[in-house]
């Protein structure tokens, strides 16, 4: 294998394969050694001053150790240039690019594996060695070396220390950093071949400095020639310049690029990187300069970040349910361990004014917007939209990542936070609250499902909770807004105001929809006493939860108001069924008294006592803010019907039958009096007027016009046919008896004008039959058949 190895080595430095347009080099070739070296030596000797000057103040581990070629006299001089090698990658030769091909030859590039005479011990970084041309794989040798691998390995003798290296490493590029001179620029540039060569195998200084060379020669041509004469020759060049200067910024690209990953590996070649920008950027009013290197060098400090950041492990939705959540904590620790990298290990390598660390934060506020545009494509759920914006708002800028200690003082306070655009945070704030109000709909639409399924299917009587009944509807409801808004809180307070929105805006059409399905679902059950205890505890229960709505109506007045709205029409509504379903339990019952039936038979009035007594025993588990209001109306509705049947003119006492019907109102009034101050009635106004009527009912016909002034006064809205008709109860139908008792009626009602109380309106909701006056005097025998005895 070695005699191989040395054949290909030798076909490959054959004359005829240099490229046809360095026709010098190939010439001198072909001479024999005497026409190349000159030259060579003028170059070495030039760059070996430089390389002393540059390295003078710089200790090498192995600078009393000797070169291993020894080759001739020529590369023993080149050997004392010391350049170093840049990357392992060194044991190879790369390719040069197929762009800085001669147009007149399409031979493809030199290639050379580097034998252990091109390197040094591996625990120093490689010098040039012999010649530059021989490390190029250019010149011929008499003999070929055994080739060898380049490693950045210990010896096997040697413990390796981490930290000790580390620190002498830095050390060690902070001198190279502060005592940096560009070595001299040779008089005459190696080729474009060679050069390209140089910059593949990231020997970056003397790249460049040949560049310049060559920049220079072309110039100094460009003058010479005449301005309408450019050859085809100046034309080649200045395109060969220009591809190399772009196979340089590139090269340098990559070594910024990956200089976070590889720390260690390319520090001492940022140290190059940094300068020769600088030098750029001080030529940058010549001629043919290229611009924007240290845009370019920004550009390849985020394209590491975002390199970075690629690498952040990410599962699906399907591999794990917290799969964002995981990401941006993992992403965290990504950035962080990468900005503490940076301000350890590459910080030393650049010139002050690069402002390294605050340059990669900078990066990695862009390249971190990026990743999270393209992650908020994927989310769906609410929590990863709250995770998302808990990372943005809290965690990024928190002690946990950019405020880490590790990273104090250099990332100042008001760099820290992500400089999101507004348009971006407000748009994942409206996903938020969108797919907030998706699960709103959903969680309630539940809270419906649970119900019929634990309570009206099962027909569950409802729990008593402090001594109401409770359905623990308005607490799931309120502690699931709840959670949302305080979670809200957290990220911000634009963010709560918008939730609190969404989660209002959602609640106003539950009670509808709550009320529909109960309906549905109870009209089975209407006519038991359980369908009464729902109805009392969904009026507790939504009122309960517009009391706990109330909290939220500094921030969102007009939704509050309108949840409102549709909660009290669904109490009110729920009050009214429970109304109606009474009146129309108890109208049988009321339609039969002051009958001729209602004389000697009680069992209707027994009826309308129980169920009273029923319903009063009910509203003791009603909410106090709604229990007096409903027992003050059941009170107001049964002394209304009570009242009114004395005005139908289904009876008149006869045969002084009217003595016993005052004495059995007056026993019923009690009795229902007695069962109103048990439900606490505050309808107090309404105690007096049965008894104010049994006496007009009960009294002699002279004394009547005596009792009507405190049923006056305390009824002022009573009217000449509801004492008409009262008094047809009573059995004065015609005469003149019945003319002073009206005319008194009109006496009275107009002495109190308009000082009556008008709250306290009873007969005015009382409509009285239209016939009992024009049949004043009509004789009695003629009425019998508007008397009918039940």
């Amino acid at each position: 294998m070695a005699e191989t190895a040395k054949e290909e080595v030798n076909e490959e430095n054959e004359v005829n394969d240099l490229p046809e347009w360095d026709e010098d080099a190939k010439e001198s070739l072909k001479n024999g050694g005497e026409h190349m070296e000159s030259p060579v030596k003028q170059k070495g000797t030039g760059l070996m001053k430089s390389f002393r000057a540059s390295f003078k103040k710089v200790a090498s581990p192995m600078k009393n150790k000797k070169p291993v070629d020894t080759n001739n006299g020529q590369s023993q001089i080149l050997n004392a240039q010391l350049q170093p090698l840049r990357s392992p990658s060194l044991s190879t030769g790369s390719p040069a690019q197929s762009s800085f091909r001669s147009p007149k030859t399409e031979k493809p590039p030199l290639t050379r594996t580097m034998s252990d005479s091109d390197v040094t011990t591996t625990s120093t970084l490689p010098k040039k060695g012999s010649s530059i041309r021989r490390s190029l794989g250019l010149s011929k040798k008499p003999k070929q070396e055994p080739l060898v691998t380049v490693t950045e390995a210990l010896p096997p003798s040697e413990e390796p220390k981490p930290e000790v290296v580390d620190e002498y490493e830095g050390q060690r590029v902070l001198e190279l950093r502060d005592t940096y001179v560009l070595p001299e620029i040779p008089a005459m540039p190696l080729s474009v071949m060679e050069i390209n060569k140089l910059i593949e195998m990231e020997v970056l200084e003397e790249a460049y400095v040949n560049l310049l060379s060559l920049r220079l020669e072309l110039q100094q041509q460009r003058k010479s020639q005449n301005q309408e004469d450019c050859p085809i020759e100046l034309v080649h060049k200045e395109k060969d310049l220009s591809l190399l200067y772009g196979t340089l910024r590139n090269k340098m690209s990559d070594i910024v690029r990956n200089s976070s990953a590889l720390p260690s590996r390319n520090k001492e070649l940022l140290v190059y990187v940094a300068y020769i920008i600088l030098e750029e950027e001080k030529r940058q009013d010549e001629p043919g300069a290229m611009q924007g290197w240290r845009e370019s060098w920004r550009d390849a400090v985020r394209d590491g970040v975002r390199d970075t950041l690629k690498r952040v492990h990410l599962d699906s939705r399907e591999q794990n349910i917290s799969w964002l959540a995981v990401h941006l904590g993992l992403l965290g620790k990504a950035i962080l361990e990468d900005l503490e990298r940076v301000k350890t290990e590459l910080v030393s390598s650049y010139p002050p004014d690069f402002n390294v660390l605050e340059t990669y934060v900078s990066c990695h506020h862009e390249a971190v917007e990026e990743h999270l545009k393209k992650l908020l494509e994927k989310v769906t759920e609410l929590k990863d939209y709250y995770a998302l914006l808990d990372f943005i708002i809290h965690r990024y800028p928190s002690e946990k990542i950019m405020g880490s200690t590790s990273l104090q003082p250099e990332v100042k306070e008001d760099n820290r936070a992500l400089p999101l655009d507004n348009d971006f945070l407000n748009q994942i704030k409206m996903k938020y609250c969108s797919r907030l109000q998706v699960d709103m709909r959903t969680s309630l639409d539940r809270v419906i499902e649970l119900e019929n399924e634990e309570m009206w299917k099962e027909r569950r009587k409802p729990e008593i909770d402090e001594g109401i009944y409770s359905s623990h509807i308005d607490m799931d409801i309120w502690t699931n807004i709840q959670g949302h808004v305080q979670g809200s809180r957290r990220i911000d307070v634009t963010l709560e105001k918008k939730v609190v929105q969404s989660c209002l805006d959602e609640l106003k059409s539950f009670p509808k929809r709550f009320e529909s399905a109960f309906v549905e679902s109870s009209s089975v059950f209407s006519n038991s006493s359980l369908w009464a205890e729902y109805h009392i505890s969904y009026i507790n229960s939504f009122s309960d939860l517009k009391e706990h709505m109330e909290g939220y109506k500094q921030s969102c007045q007009i939704q509050l108001e309108q949840v409102r709205k549709e909660i009290d029409g669904l109490t009110t509504r729920l009050k009214q069924t429970l109304m109606e379903q009474f009146k129309t339990d108890v109208k049988p019952f009321l339609r039969r008294q002051m009958t001729g039936k209602w004389f000697s038979f009680d069992e209707d009035f027994s009826q309308l006592t129980t169920r009273i007594k029923s319903l009063s025993e009910q509203s003791k588990y009603m909410s106090p803010k709604y229990r007096q209001a409903f027992v003050n109306e059941v009170h107001f509705f049964v002394v209304k019907e009570y009242v009114s049947q004395l005005m139908k003119n289904n009876y008149s006492c006869k045969n002084r039958k009217n003595e016993t019907a005052a004495a059995k109102i007056t026993k019923q009034w009690e009795e229902l009096e007695e069962i109103f101050q048990d439900m606490h009635s505050t309808s107090d106004w309404l105690y007096s007027v049965g008894n104010q009527l049994s006496q007009i009912i009960g009294c002699k016909k002279s004394d009547v016009k005596l009792k009507l002034n405190p049923l006056v006064e305390n009824y002022p809205d009573i009217r000449k046919s509801h004492l008409s008709a009262v008094l047809y109860f009573r059995g004065i139908i015609r005469g003149r008896e019945k003319h002073v008792i009206l005319q008194r009626l009109a006496e009275l009602k107009q002495s109190l004008g308009n000082s009556g109380n008008k709250e306290q309106a009873l007969f005015s909701e009382i409509q009285a039959s239209t016939n009992t006056d024009c049949l004043a005097g009509t004789p009695f025998s003629c009425l019998s058949f508007i008397m009918p005895d039940r």
